[in-house]
């Protein structure tokens, strides 16, 4: 079984647990994303969806990334306005993202004492924190022994 397929077992588990619809259209935008080891934009969704389902629009694929994220299912990166699968999907917690920046690989932290020390600091200045992301832009290890590469950041294409 690979990750991807792991994965959309346990959405859809999951789905069945909260009563939510794992529908078709929503289950194939995370089987998309989660296919990816970095980030997809909505776009590079859509586009990707409208070969398969020719009445698929922005609103189709927006719609399926509200319901994945609120699910826990999926992460924005917004540095790269790009959504990318959650690897454990019942971790409840904050989150952080390692983002390369050379092969735009994405691994997903949980260090539950950073988002601890923040929220508590964040309550001290009298804040209420709505949504926290916490995304740290470098190099991975595959990257840094890759021979005489250029320095120039990956790119995703857009529509």
């Amino acid at each position: 079984m690979t990750d991807a397929t792991a994965l959309l077992a346990q959405a859809e588990r999951q789905c069945q647990l909260r009563g939510v619809r794992f529908t078709p259209i929503r289950r194939r935008v995370l089987e998309m994303i989660a296919a990816t080891s970095g980030g997809l934009k909505a776009y590079e969704l859509l586009d990707r969806l409208a070969v398969e389902h020719a009445a698929a629009r922005p609103p189709t694929v927006y719609r399926a990334l509200d319901f994945l994220i609120e699910q826990g299912l999926v992460h924005r990166i917004e540095s790269l306005n790009a959504y990318v699968a959650c690897p454990c999907p019942e971790h409840a917690h904050g989150f952080q993202l390692l983002i390369c920046r050379h092969c735009g690989r994405v691994e997903e932290l949980h260090l539950d004492d950073v988002n601890a020390q923040l929220s508590t600091r964040a309550r001290e200045l009298g804040f209420r924190v709505e949504r926290q992301t916490i995304e740290l832009l470098g190099s991975c290890d595959l990257c840094l022994a890759a021979p005489a590469r250029d320095d120039k950041p990956a790119t995703t294409e857009t529509s």
